[in-house]
């Protein structure tokens, strides 16, 4: 009788260090399944804000450059063209004022020429009118050669006319190309409005990886506690020191909380 109680207590006792074995097998295993999941996950993690930082960074780069090249040509183009305007414009009332101030002069001359004439149609005697008719023994030439000087300046501003539309015409262009250049500041604010976003998202990503560091050292911590009380448990059994009811099922409680702890923060953890 005393043997057969003998037996059953090593029995039980054989039993107890077998359960205990296979929960730290199966601890370590977890332990192991886990710690692969959450390298995995922090190395994906990490894998893809590397390569969305980069691309970010390439895309910006791109875009900026492109931009910058975009806006000094079409204020280099505007610059010339500014620059010609301004040069013909000023060609044009040099021409224009000089033309000017000669038909003035001539004007001025015919009526001395005309006043003379006068004066001296009023004279009676006829000396008097052939002197007064001499200066103009050649009147009627120059009223043609006048006449011809007129016809080339009226061509000359047919001519200055034409300049002058075409320069409105690059005035209009002038206009559409300052239109394009708001266009361009109104994409580079766009363009800075999604940098913006993209370095929030790139914020939000780094505080997730942190949080998921943490988590992994908790859990590291509670399998390491996890293990030294089953080595403990396990020393108690094979030097025959009572093991207490109590802790065993505390040690128990505390493996099923951490088991139910650890498998939903990997299902939570594999949809990022």
């Amino acid at each position: 009788m005393k043997s057969w109680g003998t037996s059953n207590e090593s029995a039980l006792i054989k039993e107890k260090e077998l359960s205990i074995e296979l929960a730290h097998i199966r601890e370590e295993k977890i332990q192991s399944q886990h710690k692969e999941q959450m390298e995995d996950l922090a190395a994906a993690h990490n894998s893809a804000i590397t390569e969305m930082e980069n691309n970010q960074t390439v895309t910006i780069t791109i875009l900026q450059d492109e931009h910058e090249k975009k806006i000094e040509e079409l204020k280099a183009i505007h610059e010339l063209e500014r620059s010609a305007l301004e040069e013909e414009f000023e060609k044009l009332r040099l021409s224009l004022q000089d033309q000017v101030d000669t038909l003035t002069f001539q004007n001025h001359s015919l009526k001395d020429k005309a006043k003379r004439f006068e004066e001296a149609l009023r004279r009676s005697t006829n000396e008097q009118v052939e002197i007064a008719l001499a200066p103009y023994q050649h009147l009627e030439e120059d009223m043609n050669s006048l006449k011809h000087v007129l016809e080339m300046k009226n061509q000359q501003i047919h001519h200055q006319e034409k300049k002058i539309i075409g320069l409105e015409k690059l005035a209009e262009k002038n206009v559409v190309l300052e239109e394009k250049v708001q266009i361009l500041q109104q994409q580079n604010e766009d363009l800075k409005a999604r940098i913006d976003n993209n370095v929030a998202l790139t914020r939000q990503l780094s505080e997730e990886n942190a949080t998921l560091h943490e988590y992994v050292e908790k859990e590291s911590k509670e399998m390491k506690r996890l293990s030294r009380t089953n080595e403990e448990l396990v020393w108690r059994l094979q030097t025959g020191e009572p093991v207490s009811p109590v802790k065993m099922s505390s040690s128990s409680s505390n493996f099923q909380s951490s088991q139910g702890t650890l498998f939903p923060s990997a299902v939570s953890a594999n949809p990022r």
